[in-house]
């Protein structure tokens, strides 16, 4: 049977939840009629970029000391010479073992793994945490990160203070500013797993998600972001941020040490 044909007898029907089957012409005709709107998103996101570089600065503190591989550093020595940065502010349990640490901030940090594209643009990268480097340090190694992490444990706000944001910096001679922030959702553009699965039948299969009838979606939000050591999702003790589990000497734990502070 040609692969454009539909069977009129129903067979080979989709289980429940999933979308009609259609022939091929009504089903691009579809393609192309959401595609108009996809479109018209791009272009509103054009925009919004737009008004980002258009947005006043605040001025920051370039010699606001921070602390890294090679101990403490100014703030503006991130820039290593070039005009923008870019940096991920990542969360941090106090004295939690590597299993223990954001499962969130994880997530962004590993889809993070190499900026060679923002550098070859002009802009530099790094993450910053409240985590005391001593602590940060050891859990940098066991992720085999290989982009440049500091501690801004003692740092002011807005280069220290609250973390899971995004932020911009320009830097013009020795003066630095901060041109834009983001959190929450608004960090999702640094996590492409998530547009990814936006892109599916299924989609994130978390229930505040507006599913078609019949198809179900009953997960918590993030329920994929920790498992367990067969891969089954878990938020439990047993659980790690996923990505942990392809690490060397990654073992099943029994408690995720949170006993401090959440950063």
């Amino acid at each position: 049977m040609p692969a454009d044909d539909v069977p009129a007898d129903g067979a080979g029907a989709p289980g429940p939840g999933l979308p009609e089957v259609v022939d091929r012409e009504t089903w691009e005709a579809a393609r192309a009629e959401l595609l108009l709107e996809e479109k018209a998103h791009t272009r509103a996101g054009d925009a919004l970029a737009a008004k980002r570089r258009r947005m006043p600065m605040l001025e920051v503190d370039g010699d606001a000391e921070v602390v890294g591989a090679d101990g403490p550093v100014p703030f503006r020595s991130l820039f290593e010479g070039r005009d923008e940065l870019l940096v991920y502010q990542h969360m941090w349990w106090d004295g939690a073992p590597h299993q223990g640490q954001c499962e969130g901030c994880t997530m962004t940090a590993w889809h993070l793994h190499d900026a060679t594209y923002l550098r070859a643009a002009g802009v530099s990268f790094a993450i910053l945490t409240t985590g005391a480097w001593e602590e940060v340090a050891p859990f940098v190694a066991f992720m085999g990160y290989t982009e440049p992490w500091f501690s801004v444990r003692e740092t002011a706000p807005p280069i220290g203070g609250d973390m899971g944001y995004l932020q911009c910096y320009v830097r013009e001679g020795d003066r630095v500013f901060l041109t834009y922030a983001i959190t929450g959702r608004g960090t999702e553009i640094s996590d492409p797993t998530l547009a990814l699965l936006d892109l599916t039948a299924f989609g994130r299969r978390e229930a505040w998600q507006d599913m078609p009838a019949g198809r179900i979606a009953e997960r918590d939000a993030c329920w994929f972001w920790r498992t367990d050591v067969d891969g089954n999702p878990t938020w439990g003790p047993t659980g790690r941020p996923a990505a942990q589990w392809t690490r060397p000497g990654a073992t099943a734990q029994t408690t995720l040490g949170r006993t401090g502070m959440h950063h």
